[in-house]
């Protein structure tokens, strides 16, 4: 992709947004910067990119400059429909997000993972997989390091490993991964799409450009996936499958089992791995399938998952107070996560819930609440939507803020009971981020226990 001499807008100033900028302006072109914030939200993160000549346009959108440019770079949180980028579109204007401009400049093969969930946990359990195979790995993406920064590290890794969400992949064109793969489809971000066929049409994507030189990794036990393979090209590697696929993986108990035509049938021994849940060992056999994909040990496999000890905010045992245990699972924000987190619970459990609605329903989550919830408590944006669709089965309380939710908590809980944030909900109507919320549950029941004290 040759840039030298265009003018090129960028859309959307996080983290990749910036690094976007800051690369575009060792390309040779022209860059404008535009986010519909205002300066005070930024504090000093707009100085750098401003003294590399930047043009930062900051406010209401203005539809000129989608008109007037020769690309146009969207960030992940930039819906990718709004009126300026039609314009553009109309005018026949590119429209790319930053996972397609670094896909341009990266010469090295990639491992890209989507999902509603499990997507970080596969990508980190991949990276380690690899490296305990011995061979190099850089992982970002959606996760932590936008890819746009890892073009200046590619000659040090064998393979970079990235996580991609859907709103990544609403604005690929060319972007191909040697080996893709696809956790589980379930409902999310419908506020953003029209409906659940719009969100999955949106995942399909990672596979669009593969040929029959490249792998996707399925999930078979899911439907929507398996409609979705129907049309694939490239190899077809499966997890949750046991028959009819040369290259398979399966869980039995807490056993691994993988097959290939070359290797036959091995397994890895979970009983002690530090990662617990059967989603785990579902993301664990799908990391998995992807190593030895291309080249990896099942040495190395196995050596990675008895060494990973999961992620921040992920059913993450914060502690103990008056013999109740505290768990943050704020990166929890739809309801499949949600019920993911509770099997991995044997105890009774006081749920907490609620943040801003995704448009989705709630009513999926009663089995599982039934089975396994003393008490639910709601707070945020959603409080009242959530409340009206348990509280005929469960005691259900509202709470104002982090602060009475956790003190409720706490009040309706016994010895030995679990008391889990997992909120089904985005963050943002009270938070920066689902790890800031789940931060300030973890500041808040330690003054909690400094009290109890």
């Amino acid at each position: 992709m040759d840039l030298r001499n265009k003018h090129i807008l960028v859309v959307g100033l996080g983290r990749s947004g910036i690094s976007v900028a800051k690369f575009l302006a060792t390309q040779g072109c022209t860059v404008t910067a535009a986010d519909n914030r205002s300066e005070d939200v930024f504090g000093d993160a707009l100085s750098e990119i401003r003294s590399l000549g930047i043009c930062v346009a900051l406010g209401p959108h203005n539809p000129e400059i989608f008109e007037n440019c020769d690309l146009v770079v969207l960030s992940p949180g930039v819906p990718h429909t709004i009126a300026p980028v039609n314009r553009a579109r109309e005018k026949n204007i590119p429209v790319i997000g930053e996972i397609e401009l670094a896909y341009h400049f990266i010469n090295i093969p990639i491992i890209a993972v989507t999902g509603t969930n499990g997507k970080s946990t596969t990508t980190l359990l991949i990276g380690e997989m690899l490296q305990q195979s011995g061979f190099r790995a850089l992982t970002g993406g959606n996760l932590g390091t936008p890819l746009i920064e890892l073009i200046d590290q590619q000659e040090t890794a064998d393979f970079i490993v990235a996580e991609i969400s859907s709103f990544q992949l609403d604005t690929i064109d060319k972007f191909k991964p040697l080996v893709s793969i696809i956790l589980n489809i379930t409902d999310d971000h419908l506020d953003r799409y029209e409906g659940f066929n719009g969100y999955a049409a949106s995942k399909a994507r990672i596979f669009e450009n593969q040929t029959v030189q490249d792998v996707c990794v399925l999930n078979e036990s899911d439907a929507t996936i398996v409609s979705i393979a129907e049309k694939l090209t490239a190899q077809r590697f499966a997890f949750n499958c046991r028959h009819f696929n040369e290259n398979r993986s399966w869980i039995s108990g807490q056993t691994i089992w993988f097959h290939t035509p070359d290797a036959g049938d091995r397994h890895v021994d979970c009983i002690d791995i530090p990662l617990t849940g059967c989603h785990n060992l579902e993301n664990a056999s799908a990391a998995g399938l992807a190593v030895l994909a291309v080249g990896g040990t099942i040495s190395g496999i196995t050596g990675a998952l008895q060494n990973f000890k999961g992620l921040s905010h992920r059913v993450e045992y914060v502690d103990t107070v008056n013999g109740i245990r505290f768990y943050d699972d704020s990166k929890a924000t739809n309801v499949d996560a949600v019920s993911r987190a509770l099997e991995s619970f044997s105890s009774p459990v006081v749920l907490i819930m609620g943040g801003r609605d995704k448009g989705g329903g709630y009513e999926s989550l009663r089995p599982r609440i039934s089975q396994c919830v003393k008490q639910l408590i709601v707070m945020g944006e959603a409080a009242g939507k959530i409340k009206s669709v348990f509280e005929d089965m469960v005691p259900t309380t509202m709470a104002a803020d982090m602060a009475q939710a956790v003190k409720l908590a706490a009040s309706f809980s016994a010895p030995q009971d679990s008391v889990l944030l997992s909120p089904a909900c985005s963050s943002f109507d009270m938070y920066d981020s689902y790890a800031q919320r789940g931060r300030d549950f973890a500041r808040t029941v330690e003054r909690l226990k400094s009290v109890s004290g």
